[in-house]
């Protein structure tokens, strides 16, 4: 039995402009392909430009009309998220919507980034910490809406404040719930933040459930030959509507929060089933995980010395 497919409804996004990370496969190239059909300039900025380059073009199947502009960004290198912001604050075009998407996970061995961070925490949560702040000017010219994307791995996550990159024992699990519980901490305290300062910038956080995407696929990037039993119990349960999502509802927690006019400021939203793995998107409560203002606070200062990087 075909199963029933949870959609939302976008407004007209004519005349915003939206930078979605990891917006070349998966959730972020859904993100990205509603974002445009609703009428928004996107931005994708993107490791691989041979990948961006098809990803455009899935776009473009869908919406001949899309715009859409490439951008040059490797989230594991602090010096290419610097390059990225100085570009586009030159350009001084205001930013509207900041989709904080793209992730890493579970390399089977300890990886670190160019800046000798460990790789999930450099990449999910540090670099997505530093384009954020590169960015706050063209952010609050928007007026924009920031959503970090988290997951349901960071209910189980905890903050190694004394091991933070894994140096004295790598876990890959562990060091990936980690990463998503800081992404998540991180949107929670820019909110609070922005509200504070009248930047006039809104965040909000959100998570795709679980769903067949490419995360815990063969990724020879990160030394995975194959794919995972997971992700192959993942695919057969979301084939048969089973308890997880599709990789198009997956996308929609995050486009909720970043375009309904019923989102909330410092709201969280993730798939409604039970055990928020799949389901049309909904606001939820926090997590306990994700309710410890210190560990967020404590967590801002320790992102703003890793990256040298502050939110002014």
């Amino acid at each position: 039995m075909p199963r029933r497919e949870h959609d939302l409804t976008i407004p007209d996004l004519t005349g915003s402009r939206a930078l979605v990370t990891g917006a070349s496969d998966g959730v972020g190239l859904r993100i990205a392909t509603r974002l445009a059909g609703a009428g928004a300039e996107v931005l994708m900025p993107v490791r691989n430009p041979a990948k961006g380059e098809a990803a455009a073009a899935r776009v473009r199947e869908r919406h001949p009309d899309a715009r859409l502009t490439l951008l040059d960004l490797d989230l594991a290198s602090l010096a290419s998220v610097a390059a990225l912001g100085e570009k586009l604050t030159a350009e001084g075009a205001p930013i509207h919507l900041l989709v904080n998407n793209a992730g890493l996970m579970t390399p089977p061995e300890r990886r670190t980034t160019a800046d000798g961070f460990e790789v999930q925490l450099g990449t999910n949560h540090l670099g997505h910490f530093a384009l954020t702040a590169r960015l706050l000017p063209l952010l609050r010219a928007g007026r924009a809406r920031v959503v970090s994307q988290t997951s349901v791995a960071a209910r189980r996550g905890r903050m190694r404040w004394d091991d933070l990159n894994a140096e004295r024992g790598y876990d890959a699990m562990g060091s990936y719930r980690q990463s998503k519980l800081a992404c998540a901490l991180f949107g929670f305290e820019l909110g609070r933040r922005a509200r504070a300062a009248g930047w006039g910038v809104t965040s909000a956080v959100s998570h795709p459930g679980v769903a067949p995407t490419s995360l815990l696929a063969a990724r020879p990037e990160v030394d995975r030959a194959s794919d995972t039993r997971e992700v192959r119990v993942i695919r057969w349960l979301s084939a048969r509507g089973l308890v997880v999502g599709t990789v198009e509802s997956a996308a929609l927690p995050a486009l909720l929060a970043a375009t309904s006019p019923a989102a909330r400021d410092g709201g969280f939203y993730g798939p409604g089933w039970p055990g928020h793995m799949g389901g049309p998107p909904r606001e939820q409560a926090p997590w306990r995980t994700l309710r410890a203002t210190a560990d967020a606070a404590r967590l801002w200062a320790v992102s703003e010395e890793l990256t040298s990087v502050a939110f002014t």
